[in-house]
């Protein structure tokens, strides 16, 4: 078990203990909540060695995920997923917004490469609080430099996956997951986390065809 190779781990049922399992999965939940409004770059290690990028910028508020064989960008203006193939495709669809957010199915290649959504995180996280019968181990550790608290989660019922381990770092931050998605298991580490984010994250590659869908 997780908490018997790690250090700093403690058993969250021991009377006298202020915070119980469900606590902190909804802390860590919140903590993940918050981070929409960071302004960061993240750095991810997937299965295979393979990398991807998260970026998000509060003032505008954007994001773009670059990961092995494509991108998707969400802005003011619209949600683009570009894939890469012989040639580089962007399909424009209309802008998320808090009433109508991005499709799953345009994040559909991110998940195939191996990077996993953090709102994945965040309801799989969700659906572990609700399960009172969740087996929660917990232990704190650091991630790219970053304090990050991690929960080995097993059993929990109604999430797209029952057992898998996954830490948060304090500002709210996907620091690394490993479980089983669709039969798939998807292994991702963060590597470097910086305040900065590079305009480039947003632009779309210059030589791409792009489909508008938007329906202006």
């Amino acid at each position: 078990m997780l908490c018997a190779a790690t250090a700093g781990c403690s058993d969250l049922d021991e009377p006298g203990q202020g915070l119980t399992r469900n606590d902190l999965v909804a802390d860590l939940a919140a903590q993940m909540t918050s981070a929409a409004d960071l302004t960061y770059e993240a750095n991810y290690q997937l299965s295979g060695g393979e990398k991807a990028t998260v970026a998000q910028t509060r003032k505008p508020a954007r994001t773009a995920y670059v990961y092995p064989g494509g991108k998707v960008t969400v802005t003011a203006d619209a949600t683009t997923e570009c894939r890469t193939a012989k040639t580089t495709t962007c399909t424009l669809t209309a802008p998320a917004t808090p009433a109508s957010p991005a499709p799953a199915t345009v994040f559909a290649g991110a998940g195939q490469s191996g990077l996993i959504h953090p709102a994945t995180v965040l309801a799989l996280l969700n659906a572990a609080v609700l399960d009172n019968d969740v087996q929660v181990e917990q232990h704190d550790t650091t991630i790219a430099g970053r304090h990050a608290t991690c929960v080995q989660l097993a059993g929990v019922d109604d999430a797209a996956a029952r057992d898998f381990t996954t830490c948060i770092t304090n500002e709210g931050v996907l620091g690394s997951f490993d479980g089983i998605l669709g039969r798939t298991r998807v292994e991702v580490a963060m590597t470097h986390y910086s305040e900065e984010v590079e305009e480039a994250m947003f632009e779309l590659p210059k030589s791409a065809k792009l489909v508008d869908r938007r329906g202006r």
